[in-house]
């Protein structure tokens, strides 16, 4: 089917004027609107009809739309109501368009003032995510996960007053069978997604304090935490890499926002803020100046190389670093000596001092270089190729400390290693932490929805997500306009790698007509039920047994929607 024109949709359910267009998104495009009923003006969302076409979604978006249209909250954007309307589109098809009549709020969206102000000062943004953490505290109250807490789904009103809007839009979307792929072009970018999203795991309300954590590091700094060329390479960073702290890219934020901002960015859902009131209330601490309590589970170093230089694994994190630097009293840090040690103990140091000296002086001239060498220095054995169990023993076995990471390759085969840090032949101290990283195998993408698109944007589709384009077949269809993918083989949604082949089957843009000549009425009906063609029937009185006796088509290929006449025998 064709896109309708939302300009050509004048009045919703009878009562709502749809005006000029105000919003575009992968999902839907908004518009200014009046409910003539009670002399409002309200904001309009009409999804656009490619989303729309399944049915088991409307249901589910409705649903959701339903739920979300029972939170009143004053930093929340309200959903009035919520339907479908019956258009007809250019070629005079009928399509359900699902649109969503939300308050309309005098304001701007934040994304935009991101995209022209760039990093807001602390204090700012420090304003907005306590109002955003607000509107959490109620929804998650009433049972609701956002599951899309980004710039573009946060308002902020001429008054300077955050916020939230599309509650149970994104549950809606999450619950389809929508992938990292697809939701890209649904809910925005994969900068947002919380580790678990990424990993396509059970998300809570921990899910949209991680997303929040997000958005607060963008405030803060104009720039997301994770960037990458695709949604996948995002949300692989989100699942395997540490963030940078603020400060290294903002010097005016504080360590005590550092510390707050990092373990809401926690990878682990435990270790992070478990609900949006601990995270409010460290949030305000941190933009007061005060020190935040986060209040946590102690964290399990992961990173034992990180370890042995003194650096926090969460970056890392900084989080327990931070606040004991912010809670040790400055008075505390000094050195206090008020008595001076005994002449005699001066001198025993002294000579203690000498005795060390000559007997360092002695090794150093009568111990062999080379056997002083090999007793510190360790190559890197080269164990790129073997599984980690072998090139972990090989490393152990030349006293060095094998640490193993995962990665995706689509060179090594899973469970082989693909590099170590440092790499082979490098001289290292003995007991060193080796970075060992092992193939997880080619990265798993899903097979895009192609059900409805052209045969052209198929095509394109595949190739630019890494598919091969595999055969096209054409079918005749009683439904799907020529040249428009009936399916694909593999289905939309089924999980393979880049390079896998994908098949397309491809509408005719005709009908294939069976001959019903000598079949009862009742088993003709039958097999021209599904065809959506225009069935008559001519009664023939001159013989008996309610018998087909003719058909106006001949079995074969006919234009979609024909009519045909069958005889029947009505002696």
């Amino acid at each position: 089917m064709t896109e309708v024109d939302a300009r050509e949709i004048h009045l919703l359910a009878g009562r709502y004027q749809v005006g000029e267009l105000i919003g575009r998104g992968g999902m839907a495009d908004v518009h200014t609107g009046i409910d003539a009923r009670l002399g409002r003006r309200v904001a309009i969302k009409l999804l656009k009809p490619s989303l729309a076409n399944d049915p088991a979604f409307r249901t589910r978006f409705r649903r959701e739309a339903q739920e979300a249209a029972k939170m009143a909250h004053p930093t929340i954007v309200r959903i009035f109501d919520a339907g479908e309307e019956t258009v007809m589109d250019a070629e005079g098809f009928e399509q359900q368009i699902p649109f969503i009549i939300m308050e309309f709020v005098e304001g701007r969206l934040l994304k935009d003032i991101l995209t022209e102000r760039g990093a807001l000062p602390p204090e700012e943004a420090v304003r907005i995510i306590e109002q955003v953490l607000t509107a959490l505290e109620y929804s998650h109250r009433a049972g609701v996960v956002h599951r899309d807490i980004k710039p573009g789904n946060i308002m902020i009103t001429t008054a300077g007053q955050a916020k939230v809007m599309d509650f149970g839009i994104a549950r809606a979307i999450s619950d389809s069978s929508a992938t990292i792929a697809e939701t890209s072009a649904i809910v925005g970018t994969a900068q947002y997604f919380s580790p678990e999203q990424a990993r396509g795991e059970a998300v809570d309300a921990r899910t949209d304090l991680y997303s929040t954590g997000v958005v607060l590091f963008e405030l803060l700094t104009g720039l997301a935490p994770f960037r990458g060329e695709n949604p996948v390479a995002v949300a692989y960073q989100h699942v395997n890499q540490n963030p940078a702290a603020p400060s290294s890219l903002n010097p005016k934020i504080s360590p005590a926002l550092d510390a707050v901002v990092l373990r809401a960015l926690s990878k682990d859902r435990f270790t992070r803020f478990q609900t949006a009131s601990e995270f409010r209330i460290d949030v305000e601490a941190a933009g007061n100046g005060e020190i935040p309590t986060l209040k946590s589970k102690p964290v399990v170093v992961k990173d034992p190389a990180a370890a042995l230089f003194g650096v926090n694994p969460q970056s890392a994190n900084g989080t327990d670093a931070t606040i004991r630097q912010l809670t040790v009293d400055e008075d505390s840090r000094i050195t206090r000596t008020q008595t001076r040690p005994p002449v005699a103990w001066i001198w025993a140091g002294v000579l203690v001092m000498g005795v060390i000296i000559f007997a360092v002086l002695y090794w150093s001239t009568h111990i062999p270089t080379s056997s002083f060498t090999n007793n510190l220095s360790v190559s890197v054995p080269k164990v790129v190729g073997e599984t980690f169990k072998d090139g972990s023993t090989e490393l152990t076995n030349a006293q060095l400390v094998p640490q193993q990471y995962s990665e995706p390759s689509d060179s090594v085969p899973a469970d082989s290693i693909i590099r170590t840090v440092p790499e082979a032949g490098t001289p290292v101290s003995a007991q060193q932490v080796i970075k060992v990283y092992v193939s997880t195998g080619k990265v798993t993408v899903a097979v895009p929805q192609l059900n409805g698109v052209s045969v052209t944007k198929a095509q394109q589709t595949l190739t630019a997500q890494q598919f091969v384009v595999g055969t096209i077949t054409h079918q005749d269809s009683p439904s799907t306009k020529k040249d428009i993918v009936i399916s694909t083989t593999p289905a939309g949604g089924f999980m393979g790698s880049s390079g896998d082949r994908v098949d397309i089957f491809v509408s005719t843009g005709k009908v294939h007509i069976p001959s019903v000549v000598g079949l009862s009425a009742a088993d003709a009906g039958s097999k021209l039920s599904n065809l959506q063609l225009e069935v008559q029937t001519t009664a023939n009185y001159g013989c008996t047994g309610n018998k087909v006796t003719s058909q106006s088509l001949p079995e074969g290929s006919a234009k979609q929607k024909s009519k045909i006449e069958i005889g029947i025998c009505a002696g």
